[in-house]
């Protein structure tokens, strides 16, 4: 046996394997993309780009491009920051956040309802106290 072969190492992947087929279990949204759409989109309502809205926040191109994309989750200085340079609240863009994490949070719960056997199905509003159950 050679000194090679004893000193072998294992090697982990940085990235996850690629999915099996078929469908891909859903998701649980993350609040880093949920805040990261929030500022893009009001970017874009704005018209403008985000060179303007980095050097107006005082934070990098590339960070708050990281941070739109869901890829960094950003500090609350940064994202009051990037708020302020956008004429929002810190607490402005939190809330639309939230209300979109309900919003698709909702939706999940809507789509497994109606995919549960025996004919049954939430209906209403979701929340802490769950939906009403009708029996079809």
């Amino acid at each position: 046996m050679s000194i090679r072969a004893n000193n072998q190492a294992r090697v982990i992947p940085l990235r996850p394997f690629p999915a099996p087929a078929g469908p891909a279990p859903s998701r649980q949204p993350l609040w880093r993309d949920l805040v990261g759409d929030v500022l893009r989109r009001e970017r874009l309502s704005q018209g403008r780009t985000l060179k303007e809205v980095a050097d107006a926040a005082r934070i990098s191109m590339a960070y708050l491009s990281e941070v739109e994309r869901g890829r960094k989750e950003a500090s609350s200085e940064v994202l009051a920051a990037a708020a302020q340079a956008l004429g929002l609240s810190l607490a402005d863009v939190l809330a639309l956040a939230g209300e979109r994490l309900v919003s698709l949070t909702a939706a999940r719960s809507r789509s497994r309802s109606l995919g549960t056997a025996g004919g049954h199905r939430s209906v209403g509003p979701a929340g802490p106290t769950g939906g009403v159950l009708l029996a079809a």
